[in-house]
């Protein structure tokens, strides 16, 4: 076996036997948290797309993701008051639902990465910033999908033929193989010729534009699927919820993202979804666990623990979790 499965071998193995592991000891309530693990690691590997890879540090990633989610919410919201948008229909048929979110996602993404590669360094975070807080203001305006109180998904879940996605369970086997199809892409766009002209991008910019490379298509086209993936991640938050606000764009959202990638190691093809699973199990045990020891005070201020938990894991392991089973970027030539 090529040793660059074995890790993602290796822990998609227990991941499928998670549930039944969680009924088995009686706390299968957590399979909730499973699958918000599983879609916020395929969020967080599509900032790692272009932060690792791109050298792009994008502070508004956050927006792919809610208007995705929010695409999906908006459908069934006209399907269930039987009623259009734009003169089309409502749905809640999941392949459609799914679709239009990611097309509506990498559209913005576009428009977004067209305006914003024009820059770089800080001018280029605080304008992708910018964009992902005027979209937050977009949906906190629009109060017939709820404004500021959110939107529910009456109808429930979408639908999908064969499928009985309103099962915690079969939702999350249907996440966990939207997760292999994510894993399956990036590596292979990483270890293309597109993703080695990134990887080139980042590292040296300047040299790769007198050596004629286009650079500002490249990294606008790395731009567009990173943005188009987070939108499936909000796609399938939006169905695990059945409820959807504009929290999910908001800066401090696109900050959990970027903490996840940290944690997990930039760059790192399969270390978003590691930081993704012990940024989500820290902020859901942490409170439980200061409870248990009778500190009500920490119980209720976790995150003044958190916090410095999180830079001491940078300090010590700059390659994040990833980099301790592995000490080659995925994509690097051998």
């Amino acid at each position: 076996m090529d040793k660059r499965l074995i890790l993602p071998v290796l822990c998609l193995i227990p991941a499928l036997f998670v549930p039944q592991i969680l009924e088995a000891i009686g706390e299968g309530f957590l399979i909730g948290l499973a699958t918000r693990i599983v879609i916020y690691g395929i969020a967080a590997m599509s900032l790692n797309f272009i932060l690792g890879y791109g050298g792009m540090v994008s502070f508004g990633h956050a927006a792919y993701f809610g208007v995705g989610a929010y695409m999906v919410a908006i459908l069934s919201h006209h399907a269930f008051e039987e009623t259009t948008i734009f003169g089309l229909p409502g749905t809640d048929f999941a392949p459609m639902s799914f679709l239009v979110a990611i097309i509506v996602s990498a559209f913005a993404a576009l428009v977004i990465g067209a305006l914003s590669l024009r820059t770089t360094g800080v001018y280029f975070i605080m304008i992708t910033l910018a964009f992902a807080q005027m979209l937050f203001f977009l949906f906190v305006a629009l109060e017939h999908y709820g404004g500021d109180d959110g939107l529910l998904m009456f109808s429930g879940r979408n639908i999908l033929p064969g499928v009985d996605l309103s099962d915690d369970t079969t939702f999350y086997y249907v996440s966990i193989a939207v997760l292999v199809v994510v894993v399956a892409l990036f590596s292979r766009l990483v270890r293309s010729r597109f993703g080695m002209v990134l990887e080139a991008c980042r590292q040296n910019e300047p040299r790769m534009r007198t050596l004629g490379y286009p650079v500002y298509r490249y990294k606008l086209t790395a731009f567009v699927i990173a943005g188009a993936i987070a939108g499936l991640a909000g796609a399938l938050h939006a169905n695990q919820l059945e409820f959807i606000s504009p929290d999910s764009l908001h800066w401090t959202r696109s900050g959990d993202l970027m903490i996840m990638v940290i944690l997990g190691g930039i760059g790192r093809l399969y270390g978003p979804i590691l930081g993704a699973a012990l940024f989500l199990l820290l902020e859901e045990f942490l409170p439980v666990i200061f409870h248990e020891l009778h500190l009500p005070t920490l119980q209720e201020h976790w995150r003044i623990v958190f916090g410095p938990m999180l830079i001491l894991f940078v300090f010590y392991a700059k390659d994040g979790l990833a980099g301790l089973f592995s000490t080659r970027k995925e994509g690097e030539a051998t």
